[in-house]
């Protein structure tokens, strides 16, 4: 199996490529002057006070957890449907992930289930942004006001995102991803953004260690200085090779979105008459949804074959698809450490068996996009009972 029009590729122009090679150049590659550029470019688009630079989302997660002083045992309350590493860091934190169902049609964590899971033990709120369509987070900010919980959000998928014309990441402790497959791209990295200045000074501590100063201020123009043990912190910085690619595709994260929102709607427009497939939905107060993926669900009580049987079915045609996800709960670890059952998340569990994702990113053109549709339509058709 040959695939000839992969599920991402990045777009890299010689802006990029000019930046990593003047930082190889410069003989500073680690954290330094590239990863402070980006840093105060990212915290002038997200419109917050601080932007910490990270060598990847977990680490931003982490760190977030790490700061927010919660007690061995505490539990957080979070979504099954994402990405182990939203919940690994709760976990290696000792604290309980408690996972709370999904909504139909966003796949976001539902707001309207949460307070049936607060216990005296509960802490916390961790709300995953899913493909990037932003949640209820009116609704979750007046459960954590009431119930005095703090709330850290996962925007990997949401650097464009807008709930209400609010900026994800203005106003909570908020991590974001730029590994290589999403909006923008440094390769590997993330970013944590938040308004509270004793916490951004605690983050960029731990992020090196617990050194009170990083290699550049060691090291830099301003001359030797020592470094003093602070707090045992761990190794989660963004060094100055990867920054430099974050700095040019920050400035075309606006243009890559019009481009994917353009995609987007293209496939709706191929999918509105499909019974067979469900389209997810886009809420009111969704103001900016940032596409990070275009996700479907196959209804499979109308097909002959199972998702994984379609899914092989088009990349047997040189397309690449992904499935986002299969839900924490249904995985061995979470499912064995907590006792979880599928019934227990009923929407979690059927959308894990019916979702797949199809490519969407500026790289692709048009013909790219007819390409896709055409296909998932034909197999549609092959498979319909």
């Amino acid at each position: 199996m040959s695939i000839d029009l992969p599920f991402h590729r990045a777009w890299l122009d010689d802006d990029e490529i000019n930046e990593v090679v003047d930082t190889l150049k410069s003989g500073w590659m680690t954290t330094g002057p590239k990863a402070r550029q980006f840093e105060e470019d990212f915290q002038n688009y997200i419109g917050c006070r601080h932007a910490i630079a990270l060598n990847s989302c977990t680490a931003g997660l982490h760190l977030a957890v790490a700061v927010s002083r919660f007690n061995e045992g505490d539990e957080i309350i979070t979504t099954p449907m994402t990405f182990p590493a939203t919940s690994n860091v709760l976990v290696h934190e000792r604290l309980e992930p408690v996972f709370v169902d999904i909504e139909p049609g966003t796949l976001n964590l539902d707001a309207s289930r949460i307070e049936a899971k607060i216990t005296s033990r509960t802490r916390g709120i961790l709300p995953v942004h899913f493909g990037g369509h932003p949640c209820d987070m009116d609704a979750i900010e007046d459960i954590a006001a009431r119930h005095r919980l703090a709330i850290i959000e996962d925007a990997a998928h949401a650097i464009e995102s807008r709930y209400k014309e609010r900026k994800v990441g203005d106003r909570h402790l908020t991590a974001f991803s730029f590994y290589a497959n999403k909006n923008i791209t440094t390769g590997e990295g993330g970013m944590l953004t938040t308004n509270d200045d004793d916490i951004a000074d605690t983050v960029r501590v731990l992020r090196l260690h617990g050194l009170s100063r990083d290699a550049w201020n060691r090291f830099g123009n301003a001359g030797y200085s020592h470094w003093e043990l602070e707090m045992p912190g761990f190794k989660y910085n963004m060094a100055d090779i990867n920054a430099a690619l974050g700095i040019h595709q920050l400035k075309k994260v606006e243009r890559f979105l019009e481009i994917r929102k353009l995609h987007a709607e293209r496939y709706d427009a191929a999918f509105g008459d499909v019974e067979e497939l469900e389209r997810m939905q886009t809420r009111e107060y969704a103001t900016t949804h940032a596409h990070y993926i275009y996700p479907v669900a196959l209804r499979l009580e109308r097909l002959k074959v199972t998702r994984d049987e379609f899914l092989n079915a088009v990349q047997e045609t040189g397309i690449g698809v992904a499935v986002h996800y299969i839900g924490l709960h249904l995985q061995p670890f979470y499912r064995k450490t907590y006792a979880l059952e599928p019934g227990d998340y009923p929407v979690a569990t059927d959308y894990s068996q019916r979702l797949l994702s199809l490519p969407l990113y500026p790289k692709m053109t048009e013909a790219d996009v007819d390409r896709v549709a055409g296909t998932v339509r034909d197999l549609v058709a092959r498979f319909r009972r």
